[in-house]
């Protein structure tokens, strides 16, 4: 195996023999040997890590860690601002990140569906090697079968992720107390506005790129900054409507938002309106919500803004009673209204 400062970005699986993923490529023969030690291996794998059983042996320097699994199934594999690859690697962090833990290690697992052109393939992987390097996690094992074409919709990937707790924190909806304040890292709606117009075929004077990005390094920022924060959460199937729902429920709490302090792009609200979606509930694969005391307030404010993924960092409600588990916003003629969780998924294949 080439040393990681002679990694390069050429496929080393040879396309012209097999311009794409054949069902052998999954069979536990050759041809799959060949595309995991060529093409994943070669990626993700760096010279020190002992993995040539079936799981990967670790070392944890904490007693305390967060581990967590996911599936990404989007559709299409290639959107503006990202891929499926992109989106399981940032995913998962932010998965762990919610906890306040410092992402450290995933897992990577493939189902390929035949007839995937190999060079999607190699674009997904480069992708993935790419995100792992900026979120500063290591992939460390992983799985790849293959299903009949027609059958898997050209890839699905699996990640698990562990990562370190530093703090000692309770970083959770049962810590969300009257009193609270949510905070926003940014403007919402991007990605799922991002995948559907793609779908739709919709073109605005610039293209609506997704906000999939790690959380990870601004979490860390804020709890070494000492703010005490009481519960995150990111906002990706569901939105911010059902992120706050959620928590609302699992508190038993009263949320109020204010929909003038809520960010979204001009095109992403045309783009929603066109497509008849409410932002409130549109996928974001870069946000997140921060629950803190009032007291916190303006000090998480300015850390945020200094960071590059906090830089439209606002607040946009705050936790207004408990007992009774609702979620209300102020609209922008004044009136209240109830905000509820969504009956089904309105924006399918969206992560």
């Amino acid at each position: 195996m080439k040393k990681r400062n002679d990694f390069t970005m050429s496929c080393p699986v040879p396309i012209k023999d097999y311009p794409y993923v054949l069902l052998a490529h999954g069979g536990g023969g050759k041809l799959m040997h060949e595309m995991i030690e060529r093409m994943f291996k070669e990626v993700f794998v760096p010279n020190d890590t002992v993995n040539s059983h079936d799981s990967a042996v670790l070392n944890c320097s904490t007693e305390r860690i967060a581990f967590t699994t996911d599936s990404y199934v989007v559709q299409p594999l290639i959107f503006p601002g990202g891929d499926i690859g992109k989106l399981a690697v940032f995913g998962t962090v932010n998965d762990l990140a919610m906890s306040g833990a410092r992402p450290v290690y995933l897992s990577l697992g493939f189902i390929l569906e035949e007839g995937l052109p190999m060079e999607t393939l190699w674009q997904i992987v480069r992708s993935i090697k790419q995100a792992a390097d900026e979120a500063s996690v290591r992939i460390v094992t992983g799985d790849t079968k293959v299903v009949d074409r027609g059958k898997g919709d050209g890839v699905f990937i699996n990640t698990a992720g562990v990562g370190l707790m530093e703090h000692h924190l309770n970083i959770h909806p049962s810590s969300v107390k009257k009193g609270d304040v949510i905070l926003l890292n940014g403007d919402i709606a991007r990605h799922g506005m991002a995948v559907m117009t793609v779908r739709e075929g919709l073109e605005f004077e610039s293209a609506i790129e997704s906000d999939t990005a790690p959380l990870a390094n601004i979490v860390l920022t804020l709890l070494n900054e000492g703010i005490e924060i009481h519960c995150l959460r990111d906002l990706t199937r569901g939105g911010l409507a059902s992120t706050l729902n959620e928590i609302a429920m699992a508190a038993k709490v009263e949320i109020r938002i204010d929909e003038l302090s809520i960010p979204v792009r001009e095109d992403v609200a045309a783009a929603c309106e066109i497509l008849g979606f409410d932002p409130l509930y549109v996928a974001n694969e870069g946000r997140f919500a921060a629950f803190i005391p009032k007291k916190d307030k303006e000090k998480a404010l300015a850390v945020m803004k200094k960071h590059s993924m906090g830089k439209g960092a606002c607040l946009v409600g705050e936790v207004i009673g408990e007992g009774e588990a609702l979620v209300t916003m102020k609209s922008k003629i004044g009136t209240t209204r109830v905000i509820d969780m969504l009956s089904g998924e309105q924006l399918p294949r969206i992560c």
